[in-house]
């Protein structure tokens, strides 16, 4: 598969991840992704993207079969397709997309941030799952994650995914370093409150949307019906 543009994995993991999340917003018109994909919690890096795009990520996820748009509403709505393009399953997809999303993260962080998307077991099964697609034959696609080095004083190695092409390792490694001296409970629970005004906020503007009213912050809708 072609490699994806860091704006197309922020959109494809955005709408994987409020599939599952907030199944009552989903499929995602283009504002409310637009949100999802720039909201500051649970996103590593926080990005400022534009509808424009968005809507050139979902263009190009399209003509890959990751994406589609769905009919029957007023306004343009989206799904991703990515387990069946992919092949894979469900717990390497959930896995996938944290990592799109929150960028390179240990076993036990994923196992920690996919409780809203899937329960896994143990930390055992989540590496089991990463094992395998790190493993993955040439004739399925090659590899769609890899191990980076442990950072010096970390526990555990950090996993990264491969759908935006190679990872620059000396970069992960210096920005697992970096990252090392913070309140890690008080970064989570930050990141926890933050994450639900987040979804807050898409509710309110998916609502707006089917209204006809403009979102809070925004003096004009994009979306075409």
């Amino acid at each position: 598969m072609e490699p994806l543009t860091l704006v197309e994995a922020r959109v494809l993991g955005t709408l994987m991840e409020k599939a599952r999340t907030v199944p009552d917003t989903y499929p995602m018109t283009l504002n409310a992704l637009v949100a999802g994909c720039n909201q500051k919690s649970a996103r590593d890096p926080v990005t400022n993207l534009r509808e424009a795009e968005v809507q050139e990520a979902l263009d190009g996820l399209k003509r890959r079969s990751l994406a589609f748009a769905t009919s029957g509403s007023r306004v343009t709505r989206w799904e991703h397709n990515f387990q069946r393009a992919m092949v894979v399953p469900e717990q390497s997809a959930v896995l996938l997309g944290l990592l799109m999303l929150r960028g390179p993260q240990t076993a036990g962080e994923l196992r920690i941030h996919s409780e809203r998307w899937y329960r896994f077991a143990d930390i055992s099964s989540v590496e089991g799952f990463l094992d395998e697609m790190r493993d993955r034959s040439e004739a399925k696609g090659g590899p769609l994650v890899v191990q980076l080095p442990r950072a010096a004083g970390a526990r555990e190695a950090r996993w990264a995914h491969l759908l935006c092409g190679p990872v620059d390792v000396a970069a992960a490694a210096a920005s697992a370093e970096a990252r090392a001296g913070g309140d890690g409970a008080l970064a989570a629970r930050l990141a926890s409150l933050e994450e639900e005004v987040a979804q807050l906020r898409e509710i309110v503007t998916d609502l707006a949307t089917q209204l006809g009213m403009s979102p809070p912050g925004q003096t004009k809708t994009n979306d075409r019906a």
